[in-house]
C-alpha cells in the first residue's frame, strides 16, 4: 500500500518526524516534490539532522529512499547531506534519484536571490534555494532531466540556449554580471558524475515493488497553504503540496494512495511572507517561539524566526479537506504547558461576517480571527507514554481540534524524539 504524509497548514508542523516514525515499517520512502528550499528536523539516536533532500527514511538500513521526479534536485546539496549522514555514523543509505527529475542550475539560485533583491520590502521571502526560477524554467520547457546530463549533445545545446535568455534578463533587469557558458558546462559535467550511482527509473522501480505488494510512504514539504493554485497566493512554493500530487512526483498510480496523513501542529506557525489570521506578536509570540519545537521556533533550512500564532481551525480543516486526509497527527502539543489558557482561531469575521470557510488570498487580508478560548493544563507532559495519561485538559484540547477540523486524530505528539508519540483512538 502506499500512504502519503503531507501538511495541513504551512509548513513546519513536524512531518519529518511522523515519517521518521513510519519508516520504520516502510519499504520504501519517497520525496515526491519540492527541493532543498525546506527542510524536515529528526532526532534519534545518530543525533540531530535537518533534511532538505533526503527522503526521512535514510536512517533505516531496510529501507530504500528515493527522490522522485517532482524534486528539484540540487545535485551539490544532496551528496553534502549524504556526506553529513556519513561523518555522523548513519550508514549509507539505499538512495535511488529520478532520472527524469530536473537539476537545480547555480543560476537558479542567483536569479532567486536577485529577484528577492529588486522586490525588496515585497519580496516573498524566498529562502534563495533556487526553486521559483527552477520550476519556471521546468515549465517554460528549457531545464534539465538527470537523464540530459549525459548526453553532451543535449546538454550543449540546452545551455547555450538558457544561457541567452538568462543573461538577457541579468543584463536588462537586475544589471548583474553574466553567465559564463563554458563554465556553467563543467559545472554540470562535474555534477553528473555525482549524481551517476543513484540514477535510476524510479517509476517503473515503485510501479514493481507495489505489484510485489511493498509499502511505500509518500513524504510532501511544506503544507497545503503553500500550494502554489490553493494556497495563499502569491505567497506558495512553486510544486504542488497536496497527498494528490504524490502520484505525479513519484510516477505511481493515483488509485494505490490508500492513506493520507495530514500533519497539523498544536498552535500555528510559519515561515516567510503572506496571511496568517491567528497570528501573535510581541512578548506573547517570542515566549512561544522560544519554547516551540524542539529547539525553538526556527525555519531548519534558513534559521530564521518563524511566525507564530494560536491554532487556526479554520485553515487546519480546509487544509485537511484539500489534502484527502484520511487521518491526523497533531504535533507539538508538549510546549504549550505553560499557558493558563488557550485561544483557538474557530471562525474568520470578514466585513462583519463570520464564516468558516477558508477564503481566496484577495479576501484573506480581510479576515480577522474569532477565537474560543480552552482551559490549559499547567504541566509538562513530555515522559507521558500513554495518551489516556495526559491531563484531563490537554485531552479536552485534542478532542476539540479534532471535531474543528474534522479529521480522527490518531497520534498526538508530545515530545522531538522518533518515539515520543502516543496513539490515540478517534472520536469521530
Amino acid at each position: 500500500m502506499v500512504r502519503a504524509i503531507v501538511g495541513a497548514n504551512w509548513g513546519d508542523e513536524g512531518k519529518g518526524k511522523i515519517t521518521d516514525m513510519l519508516a520504520e515499517s516502510s519499504d520504501i520512502v519517497v520525496r515526491f516534490q519540492g527541493g532543498a528550499n525546506a527542510g524536515h528536523t529528526i532526532i534519534n539516536h545518530y543525533g540531530r539532522f535537518s533534511l532538505h533532500l533526503l527522503p526521512s527514511g535514510v536512517f533505516y538500513e531496510h529501507t530504500t529512499s528515493v527522490l522522485g521526479n517532482g524534486v528539484a534536485l540540487d545535485i551539490p546539496k544532496l551528496i553534502e547531506e549524504l556526506a553529513a549522514l556519513e561523518e555522523a555514523g548513519v550508514p549509507k543509505p539505499k538512495l535511488l534519484v529520478s532520472d527524469r527529475a530536473q537539476v537545480v542550475l547555480p543560476c537558479h539560485k542567483l536569479l532567486d536571490s536577485y529577484e528577492e533583491e529588486r522586490l525588496g520590502g515585497k519580496s516573498y521571502g524566498s529562502t534563495r534555494s533556487g526553486i521559483a526560477p527552477f520550476f519556471s524554467d521546468k515549465f517554460a520547457k528549457i531545464g534539465i532531466q538527470t537523464n540530459e546530463l549525459f548526453s553532451e549533445e543535449i546538454l550543449e545545446e540546452r545551455i547555450a540556449k538558457l544561457v541567452e535568455i538568462k543573461n538577457s534578463l541579468l543584463k536588462t533587469l537586475y544589471g548583474k554580471p553574466l553567465l559564463d557558458r563554458e563554465e556553467l558546462l563543467a559545472e554540470l559535467r562535474r555534477e553528473r558524475e555525482l549524481i551517476r550511482p543513484y540514477l535510476s527509473d524510479c517509476s517503473r522501480f515503485l510501479r514493481r515493488a507495489l505489484r510485489e505488494g511493498k509499502t511505500v510512504l509518500l513524504e510532501g514539504q511544506l503544507g497545503t497553504m503553500k500550494d502554489p493554485d490553493h494556497g495563499i497566493y502569491p505567497m506558495v512554493t512553486s510544486s504542488s503540496t497536496l497527498a494528490a500530487y504524490g502520484a505525479v512526483g513519484a510516477g505511481i498510480p493515483p488509485y494505490e494512495i490508500r492513506d493520507i496523513i495530514a500533519v497539523t501542529k498544536a498552535y500555528s506557525s510559519a515561515v516567510g511572507a503572506g496571511e496568517f489570521v491567528s497570528e501573535i506578536f510581541g512578548e506573547e509570540a517570542e515566549e512561544l517561539r522560544k519554547r516551540g519545537g524542539d529547539k525553538g521556533e526556527y525555519g531548519a533550512t534558513t534559521g530564521r524566526p518563524r511566525r507564530v500564532g494560536w491554532y487556526d481551525a479554520v485553515a487546519s480543516r480546509y487544509g485537511c479537506e484539500l489534502q484527502g486526509a484520511t487521518e491526523a497527527a497533531l504535533t507539538v502539543l508538549d510546549p504549550l504547558g505553560y499557558l493558563p489558557e488557550i485561544k483557538v482561531c474557530t471562525a474568520y469575521e470578514i466585513d462583519g461576517s463570520w464564516t468558516k470557510d477558508f477564503p481566496v488570498s484577495a479576501k484573506l487580508g480581510r479576515a480577522k480571527p474569532v477565537y474560543t478560548v480552552l482551559p490549559g493544563w499547567g504541566s509538562d507532559i513530555r515522559g507521558i507514554q500513554s495518551y489516556d495519561a495526559l491531563p484531563e485538559a490537554c485531552r479536552a484540547y485534542v478532542d476539540f481540534i479534532e471535531k474543528e477540523i474534522g479529521v480522527p486524530i490518531t497520534m498526538v505528539s508530545n515530545g522531538p524524539g522518533r518515539h515520543e508519540i502516543l496513539k490515540r483512538t478517534p472520536r469521530l
